[in-house]
């Protein structure tokens, strides 16, 4: 199973999300780190991912490979992250064939509703269920 973490910024969603993945199916998967930037990137890599890549095309052209697609909201979201994700990254998520799960917190102006705010480590623990289900489903 190929596992995609897709995060901006300062990569500390991603990163808690590969080291969740890490501790509870080491060995089962392979983790891509994608970054907007390399600042993400490379604290992604440091957390476990087996590879990584920081950029538009990387996303763009990794997207379509991925099993599942991981990150927050915002990766779905042109122009989210002060402008770190841009139109072809969101559409090449949304229109890629892995399943998204996607964490529900972001910067911009979006609410959800039904979707009630948690701290980020009860969302990883989330995640992390979420994909082990996958892997045992398949």
């Amino acid at each position: 199973m190929v596992i995609v973490i897709m995060d901006g910024q300062g990569g500390g969603i991603g990163s808690a999300v590969i080291r969740a993945l890490r501790e509870r199916a080491a060995a089962a998967v392979e983790i891509y780190a994608l970054g907007t930037n390399s600042t993400a990137t490379a604290r992604m890599m440091k957390a476990g991912a087996n590879r990584g890549a920081t950029g538009e095309n990387a996303i763009v052209q990794t997207s379509a490979k991925a099993d599942v697609i991981i990150g927050p909201l915002a990766i779905l979201m042109p122009h989210a992250m002060m402008g770190e994700v841009t139109p072809k990254m969101a559409e090449a998520v949304c229109a890629s064939g892995a399943e998204k799960v996607l964490i529900p917190l972001t910067q911009e102006k979006v609410t959800l509703v039904g979707v009630f705010p948690d701290a980020l480590p009860h969302l990883v623990e989330r995640v992390v269920g979420i994909v082990e289900e996958m892997r045992r489903s398949k």
